[in-house]
């Protein structure tokens, strides 16, 4: 290997080279070219319209039904599932309303636990936090 005064261009070539080697970056480099990609776009947040409220069932071994909305981003148009939170959060939204989801933080952006396939959770409603409106601090605008 070429190590001399002269040598930067061998050393650059050799490293672009060989670093396919490397399964890491390899895996880094494939996933970005044709993996799934991430509705968020490297976002923390998005926005979207919320197309319809439905009830998600959990993996085994636990019962019950996951409050979820499902909601078209405005920023691409992709739909993504998003849980509401909290018990009686789902009553504060409704068809049509403009709401604010973030990944729950699962490890490596998936889901949390039991909650099947459910990657994203609703934080505001139009323009108001999720929990004043369930706390009853606040009201939801009327449209």
């Amino acid at each position: 290997m070429a190590n001399g005064e002269f040598a930067a261009r061998k050393l650059i070539r050799d490293r672009k080279k060989w670093r396919w080697k490397d399964r890491y970056y390899k895996k880094r480099i494939f996933r970005k070219q044709h993996g799934p990609q991430d509705p968020l776009e490297g976002a923390p947040m998005a926005r979207g319209i919320v197309l319809e409220k439905r009830e998600v069932e959990q993996k085994q071994p636990h019962s019950g039904l996951i409050k979820a909305v499902r909601v078209q981003l405005v920023k691409n148009g992709k739909q993504v599932t998003a849980h509401v939170p909290r018990n009686g959060a789902i009553k504060f939204v409704d068809e049509h309303d403009e709401v604010i989801i973030e990944g729950i933080g699962g490890s490596q952006g998936g889901p949390v636990g039991s909650q099947w396939g459910m990657r994203y959770k609703v934080i505001m409603v139009n323009g108001i936090s999720l929990e004043m409106l369930r706390t009853g601090r606040k009201e939801k605008a009327r449209r």
